[in-house]
């Protein structure tokens, strides 16, 4: 199977819809399909139909390609309950050679990435139009993960462990692990939670570190995306890959800042606030 680049590109690459309204991806240059996963049935209208879409990029003799298109995002439609370990690697194994993907969560929608991924980091700016004051979320598997990123107190360990996993982001002031680009500005503080969520969790799990994250909440949008096949027709050319359980919360987390001498409400979401108030 051909993965993947470090960035998610190809330099020459034809789709065509069969049928059934599944996408075959081809590689242009050897004439041989590509495996891209289980392919979305498309759960709305039925798409018009159309030519066959084709991305180019030029190569330039003896030296790198001057240009390249990023192939178009996958679709993993998995069990809400049981994601297929399968399509849960596959999905790991582009977060690794650096692509960004959106996941459901418990709260709803989320574009994730690696840590140490900048180029994964600046399409979730130029996708929300976020601007460096944004405080990016390490999404963490369990507790234990926690006291390698953030700084704990007795009194947080108390009131974070009581609220996770769940519908809260907690920001707290980061250690040296956490990139610099990821922090507050001024505050250097970081936000991390602990989704309740099976597919979230099967990616953190086969991932075997946090990701980092931001709630998928597009400009000019007043609620995030909740819809795996309307994520996959929005972000298309912007991200590698959509995973769909049909189990998402609609509702984003709410958002805590502790990492002050009092706990402040920064966004009321999903998570109940009245115990930090």
């Amino acid at each position: 199977m051909s993965r993947p680049s470090s960035t998610g590109l190809v330099p020459l690459i034809r789709l065509a819809r069969g049928p059934t309204g599944e996408t075959t991806t081809w590689a242009v240059s050897s004439g041989a399909p590509v495996p891209a996963g289980r392919v979305e049935p498309h759960r709305g209208s039925p798409p018009a139909a159309g030519p066959a879409r084709t991305a180019r990029s030029s190569i330039s003799p003896g030296g790198p390609p001057s240009r390249y298109v990023r192939a178009m995002a996958r679709y993993f439609d998995v069990h809400p309950q049981n994601p297929q370990p399968r399509s849960i690697g596959q999905v790991v194994d582009l977060v690794r050679s650096g692509g960004l993907i959106a996941y459901p969560t418990d709260s709803c929608f989320a574009l994730g990435c690696s840590l140490g991924n900048r180029d994964g980091l600046e399409r979730i700016r130029q996708i929300r139009k976020l601007d460096d004051r944004h405080h990016f979320t390490l999404v963490c598997a369990e507790f234990a993960q926690l006291g390698q990123f953030v700084q704990i107190s007795n009194a947080v360990f108390r009131a974070v462990k009581a609220s996770t996993p769940g519908s809260y982001t907690f920001i707290l002031p980061a250690t040296k692990e956490v990139p610099k680009q990821l922090l507050h500005p001024k505050k250097k503080t970081v936000g991390v939670r602990i989704p309740d969520h099976a597919t979230t969790q099967a990616l953190l799990a086969e991932l075997g570190e946090p990701l980092l994250s931001s709630t998928l909440l597009l400009p000019g949008h007043d609620e995030p995306m909740t819809q795996g096949w309307e994520i996959k027709e929005e972000l298309e050319n912007q991200v590698d890959a959509v995973i769909d359980s049909g189990d998402c919360g609609t509702e984003p987390t709410t958002v805590v800042d502790l990492s002050g001498d009092e706990p402040e409400i920064v966004r009321h979401g999903a998570g109940d606030p009245s115990r930090f108030e």
